[in-house]
């Protein structure tokens, strides 16, 4: 039988049709705008069988044995009253905020994240904390502070096509089709990017970026576009506040200022700026390889800005501003105690700049466990996440969960994270439940992640877990829902559908049409209803009121300082498509083509230092040292490496995380670099 549903085995969010017998999945496909014959195919998804009936699920509650040490099985009943036992006895003794909820990607940032935080603020924590410090939230504020939400790319209809930071081939294949589909039809694609990756092989041009400088070629591209007078005059004029200023601080980043900085040419600069500000539409897609540095808020609003000066926010073919579905808001966060201070109450700009988001700086919940700062923290629940391979430093972060009193994990397999725990509970996969991701509610249309196969073993589905926990804790009013359908309809309630009506209708239903240029009708949802080059809101707070604003920029890669000793540039990648993050490293089909972990070197570096491929290197760094097989390859540039992440999951000797910090930080947005960092190797 097939069925439709929307898959979430990474945070695409892609809508699938399954195929299933008998209560077992079979086969998934996604769906796409595209023939068959050039969809662009996902290993993941091709081995989601194997994932759901793993031998290595989890299916049944974990509990550590206090005398032996050794996990025991139990019953639901039973571990979720020792969970609420411990949330109680900690409240108790250190208080509620001495509790936090640590949320990883995998069961996604839409009602799944809504959830505990509901959970959390009855409870009276201010603690629950993402991940976005390093992924995507930082971006999401950034924009946010220049035209009030964050902006899409339409790059299927786009004639030029920025991708800056990312690679879709190994992490959205949707997003990598719909670029495909425009350089078919004719658009200019530009990579910006210091790894030669695949989409930068298809790129009419390539920038190969130095690695955390993605600022100041930002910056010199605002410089050029301005001075050249190839911006929007109308839409500036009528539309932003702040043009002055950015035309100033601009001046200070000219193409000829920076090019030598960042590894680039002034011509590269000069010629990338006056495409994108005259080839219309053009759309830029912003990624990952921006979030992991310290300088990500200031880096994305400087993007950000190219958007408007342009004429290309909001257009058909730009970048589009979304059309958020009027739920409700399910965290209740008016219950939480007032005088309440979370763990990341350094960063309040950034707990603050969203209704939902919440907290999002990970490595607070390290520093409060290890140095008690602001408070301790006694007792961490951990939902599909495995901070001990995918947090910075990793030395420090295993430290701080090793000593955390009481650590509960939500999760499908038995992670490293989870071998630490004193109790496990069994999550579902994503097509064993029902859910509203975020994709559906930031914007049209709504698609519904269904239920496609009952629950493997005794695992159950995120929403049921947290909800029964908060029964567990006396929370029964607040969460009085059965069944997640329930959940569902009540946070529709405004749309005017429910779960019903969404099935009923292909699984997909759009509340109103896509429409453009919103700006003509309704003001940007910033303070002063324009875009704005200039925050008046940051300079209060003792921010730049305009990104860069001094007229340089700190070197952002770790360990630049002690170069000497360091010499060679490690970057953290490649994404291998068939992992998510840390996850899926124990599926047999997905590792059998995988590369198992390695770092590719320029021969000419290896060749300085007798390495050859295949040879077992050992990369340094003053945070500690990892060995993983060396590949000699041209990808990367003379004197840097990139080096496989994710791995620490398969072999803890090739954890990248181990070579990263996480002690200097974003004033906003907590924000470590992690991305790029100094290091040695040497053959083992």
């Amino acid at each position: 039988m097939e069925k439709d549903t929307v898959c979430r085995l990474c945070s695409s969010c892609c809508p699938i049709t399954v195929d299933v017998v008998d209560g077992k999945l079979i086969s998934a496909q996604r769906k796409s705008f595209l023939d068959k014959d050039k969809r662009l195919v996902c290993p993941k998804l091709k081995a989601a069988p194997d994932i759901v009936s793993s031998p290595t699920r989890l299916t049944v509650p974990l509990v550590r044995d206090s005398a032996t040490g050794d996990f025991c099985e139990t019953t639901w009943e039973e571990a979720l009253r020792l969970v609420a036992q411990k949330f109680n006895y900690h409240k108790k003794h250190s208080g509620a905020e001495s509790v936090a909820w640590l949320r990883g990607m995998a069961a996604d940032w839409g009602a799944p994240w809504d959830y505990p935080n509901r959970l959390m603020n009855l409870f009276g924590s201010p603690n629950t904390i993402g991940n976005g410090s390093i992924c995507f939230v930082a971006r999401d504020m950034a924009h946010c502070y220049v035209y009030g939400s964050m902006a899409f790319p339409e790059a299927k209809n786009s004639r030029c096509i920025i991708v800056w930071g990312k690679n879709d081939v190994n992490t959205a294949l949707g997003a990598a089709e719909a670029i495909f589909f425009a350089k078919e039809q004719g658009a200019k694609l530009i990579v910006i990017d210091p790894v030669e990756t695949a989409l930068a092989k298809k790129a009419d041009i390539w920038l190969r970026i130095r690695p955390g400088h993605d600022g100041l070629l930002a910056m010199a591209m605002i410089d050029e576009i301005i001075e050249k007078e190839l911006y929007d005059n109308d839409f500036v004029d009528g539309y932003t506040t702040g043009f002055e200023r950015l035309k100033e601080v601009s001046a200070n980043y000219s193409a000829d200022k920076v090019a030598n900085q960042i590894w680039l040419k002034p011509r590269q600069i000069r010629e990338v700026a006056h495409l994108y500000a005259t080839i219309k539409p053009a759309s830029i897609i912003d990624g990952n390889g921006l979030d992991m540095h310290r300088h990500v808020f200031d880096t994305t609003r400087a993007v950000a800005f190219l958007r408007p000066l342009t004429g290309n926010l909001d257009t058909s073919g730009g970048d589009v501003l979304p059309q958020p579905i009027p739920v409700k808001d399910m965290q209740l966060r008016d219950r939480l105690p007032k005088e309440a201070l979370p763990i990341t109450s350094a960063f309040p700009l950034f707990n603050t700049f969203s209704p939902t988001w919440g907290n999002q700086v990970q490595g607070c919940i390290v520093d409060a466990i290890l140095e008690e700062k602001p408070y301790p923290l006694k007792m961490v629940v951990v939902q599909s996440g495995n901070p001990v391979v995918t947090m910075a430093d990793s030395k420090r972060t295993r430290a701080a969960f090793d000593k955390v009193d009481t650590l509960v994990v939500i999760d499908m397999f038995m992670t490293e994270t989870a071998r630490m725990a004193d109790i496990v509970l069994p999550a579902a996969s994503c097509f064993e439940k029902t859910q509203l991701n975020r994709a559906s509610i930031r914007n049209n249309p709504i698609i519904l992640q269904n239920e496609v196969i009952p629950p493997v073993g005794q695992s159950w589905p995120d929403w049921k877990i947290t909800f029964a926990l908060a029964r567990e804790l006396g929370f029964s009013n607040e969460f009085p829902w059965q069944t997640a359908e329930e959940a569902i309809d009540y946070q529709l309630e405004p749309t005017g559908v429910d779960v019903q009506s969404i099935r009923n209708q292909h699984n997909a239903v759009r509340l109103e049409e896509l429409q453009y240029e919103k700006y003509l009708q309704q003001p940007f949802n910033t303070p002063t209803g324009k875009v704005e080059f200039y925050s008046e809101r940051l300079a209060q707070a003792g921010f730049a009121a305009v990104p860069f604003e001094e007229g340089k920029i700190e070197n952002p890669i770790s360990f630049f300082d002690q170069a000497d000793e360091y010499p060679l540039l490690g970057i953290s990648g490649s994404r291998d498509i068939r992992f998510t993050n840390s996850q899926f490293r124990t599926v047999p089909t997905l590792l059998e083509k995988s590369s198992k972990g390695k770092v590719d070197i320029h021969p000419r570096d290896a060749a300085l230092l007798g390495i050859l491929s295949g040879d077992v290197v050992e990369i340094t760094t003053p945070k500690g040292s990892i060995e993983i097989e060396a590949e000699l390859s041209t990808v990367v540039r003379q004197g840097s490496m990139r080096i496989a992440w994710g791995w620490g999951e398969y072999s803890k000797s090739c954890n990248l995380n181990t070579l990263t910090e996480d002690d200097a930080r974003s004033p906003v947005t907590g924000t470590s670099t992690s991305r790029s960092f100094m290091c040695r190797i040497k053959k083992v």
